[in-house]
Formats: C-alpha cells, structure tokens, sequence
C-alpha cells in the first residue's frame, strides 16, 4: 500500500537527532570544539576543507579530536571544487590545507603541524620524531606511493596492470608484518600517532581500489581487517570517517585521474558503489546505530531550500520527489513520487558527502531511500560525476554561516 508524501512540517516532527557539535563526538559540522574546556582556552584554529574531502586535513582533525585541544574550525574551499577564498590566501598565500594557526603563528605541512602540536601540547602516545614512528612513517609513504603507482598510472598491457598489483601486495605484506608484530591491532602497543599517520590514506585505499581494481583491502588482508575494526570503535575516527561512493568520486581530481582496469570483479563493484546496495560494503563493519534515518532525515530537513534550489530539475516537481523519498525513510512505506523525477533523485542520491553532510549509515540509508523511490517512476540515470574537477559540490551553495571573503 501507497501513501502520500508528508509536508516539511510533518517530518519534522518525526526527527529529534540533535547533536552538540562543540562538546559532543566528532563531527564534521563544528566550527569550534572544547571538550569541556573555556573558550579562553582556545590556542589552536585548524584550516581544513569544506568538504572533508582533504586527507591531509583529515589526518590533523583525528589528532586534535584524540587529544581533545580545544580548537576552531575555518572552512577553506579546494580548488578542485570552487575558488579558494581571497581571506585564506592572505593568510596563506600557497593556499595549501591544511594549515593551523598556533598562538597566532601560521603552520603549513601536515607533519609539520604535528610536530608543532606535540611540542606544545605532548605526544598522542608515541612521538612523530621517535625511531618506531619514523620507521612506520616511511612505510606509510611507501605504501602510499605503492598506490599511486597502480592506481593513478594508466598501463598498456595486462602485464602491467598486474606487475602494479603484485607490487602493492608486497607494500601491503609489509604493513601486515607491521601490524602483525604488536599485541594489539593497531600499528604499535596501543594506539596512537601512527595510526593518526595511516588513517587517511589507507581510508581512500580501501575505497578507490575496491571501485577502480576490484581488490578489497580490508578483506583480504587480516591485521588490516582488525585494525579498520579497531578504528572504527573510536568515536573519533566514526566522526571523520567517510564511505567508498564519496571517496571513489571526489579522489580523481585530487589525486590527477584514477584508472579502472575494467577486471569481472572491479565491474561488480562499481556498479554496488554507484547504484546499490550500500549496505554490506567493506567500507563499515560496526553496528548501524538506531539514529540513522533520524540524522539523514534532519540533515535534509535543515538543507532542503538549498538542495532543492541547486537540482537540475523542476523546483516544484523535486520538491515533492524529495518529500516522497523522506517518507519512505522515515516511515518505510511506499511512496509514489511525480512523473518524471527520478534525475532529479539520483542526482542528490550521487552527491551526499560523508561526513560532511551526515554519518555513513545515514548515507546509506538515504540513498537507499532516494534510490528505491526513484524507481518507482523510471530508470534513468543523472549525468556521470565529473573527474577532472567538482565543481558540482561547490560549497558556496551550502554556507552554514561560515566566513566569508
């Protein structure tokens, strides 16, 4: 059985997902955070993108949330997807993020940065400059390179293709002995910077080679598999997590181009990614918390005028599909959109960000959503997401009261 579309009003009333974005758990929608803390005791701003899309920055973020040093927050746009703003080059005149003012002294080089934090506020466990971390940072950036190699390099045979994957295994075993070599499943005794240093990266790995090569890193390598599990009981970490769909397409204009090497497997993945279903992915293993269609149903109440305003369709038809689709969230029940209003649906089913924009499972769970109405009207798909920029995302469309220039 059908029902109709509820008003904005009725489903408002049927979401209390709030958070406190200055005290709470990690988030990506705070502009200040002080565990507790006055906000005298402020030393630290972080200039991080809009998007939470930088890993860089990311790398930063999880280090001052593990901390708990009070800081604020400046948005800064990447240029892949919008002008930097004239204020951020002022201050820093290369544009690059992310960067930290520190007692008003300016810091670029997320390394830099960390080094700079701990001789302020002390090590998150284990020092940037000790033999252990150095050690481990070489290794980070050998797997790093071991990635880029494969992914971002276009091959002219077979042959090639598969020499690149055997190369990054024999990285990855490396990692595997690193992990494997500690008591616990992180990459020392406890946790600690290293994993910090590790984290964003090995993120968009376990992303982009699932979707472009049909390799699932988490899966196939055990002490990595128990390390993303370990992070992933970190409030932490779940606040600055993101999804393989928001990965997979804000990577190529980052990263210069990623290259598909059109593989069965790498075929069946990229069609889950892209279109479903988002549920059982290797991107999240913990429990899906009883608050997820709330926090979608939330983010989208808050955002609505605007996410209607930069649809490609019909302001009035997409209104009513967006309804319909929130109906079936919240409610679970069937209901019909208006004729014609399956792009527009797919459009934003193709453009939610995680974590910007909410968790992972309440990601999912509104593609889910936006995806099943859609078909109930038609099969047709939005345009494919552009890769030598986004400036689809341009995030002057959504400004929550952040500076301006």
């Amino acid at each position: 059985m059908s029902v109709a579309p509820l008003s904005w009003k009725e489903l408002q009333t049927l979401t209390d997902f709030q958070i406190d974005p200055v005290n709470g758990q990690t988030n990506a929608q705070a502009r200040l955070r002080l565990f507790g803390h006055s906000e005298n005791d402020v030393r630290v701003t972080l200039y991080r993108d809009n998007h939470a899309w930088c890993p860089y920055c990311q790398k930063i973020w999880l280090w001052l949330e593990e901390k708990q040093i009070p800081y604020r927050i400046e948005k800064v746009t990447m240029f892949c997807y919008g002008e930097k703003e004239s204020w951020y080059k002022r201050i820093v005149p290369s544009g690059m993020l992310p960067a930290i003012s520190l007692d008003g002294k300016i810091i670029t080089e997320s390394d830099d940065i960390l080094i700079a934090l701990e001789q302020t506020f002390g090590s998150l466990r284990h020092s940037m400059t000790a033999p252990n971390m150095i050690a481990l940072r070489r290794l980070e950036r050998t797997l790093f390179r071991a990635w880029c190699e494969w992914l971002c390099r276009p091959v002219s045979s077979v042959r090639q293709e598969h020499r690149h994957r055997e190369q990054f295994g024999e990285v990855m075993q490396k990692v595997e002995t690193a992990l494997g070599s500690t008591p616990s499943p992180y990459f020392l005794e406890d946790f600690g910077t290293a994993d910090v240093i590790f984290t964003p990266y090995v993120e968009r790995m376990n992303a982009s080679l699932y979707y472009y090569k049909g390799y699932s890193m988490r899966e196939e390598n055990p002490h990595m598999s128990a390390w993303f599990d370990a992070m992933e009981s970190r409030s932490t970490y779940r606040g600055t997590q993101s999804d393989f769909h928001t990965h997979v397409h804000d990577l190529p204009p980052q990263m210069g181009g990623c290259y598909e090497n059109g593989e069965p497997q790498a075929l069946i993945n990229k069609e889950r990614v892209d279109h479903g279903p988002w549920f059982g992915l290797p991107d999240v293993t913990y429990p899906e918390p009883a608050s997820s269609r709330a926090e979608a149903l939330q983010r989208v109440i808050k955002h609505h005028q605007n996410i209607i305003k930069v649809n490609p369709a019909d302001n009035q038809l997409f209104d009513e599909a967006l309804r319909c689709a929130l109906t079936n969230l919240i409610t679970e029940q069937i209901c019909p959109p208006p004729a014609g209003s399956d792009l527009g649906l797919r459009y934003l089913r193709d453009r939610i960000n995680v974590p910007r924009d909410m968790s992972i499972y309440a990601a999912k769970r509104l593609r889910d959503a936006l995806e099943k109405t859609a078909a109930l009207v038609g099969d047709r798909q939005s345009d494919p997401l552009p890769t030598r920029h986004r400036r689809d995302q341009d995030p002057a469309n959504f400004n929550d009261g952040g500076r301006q220039s």
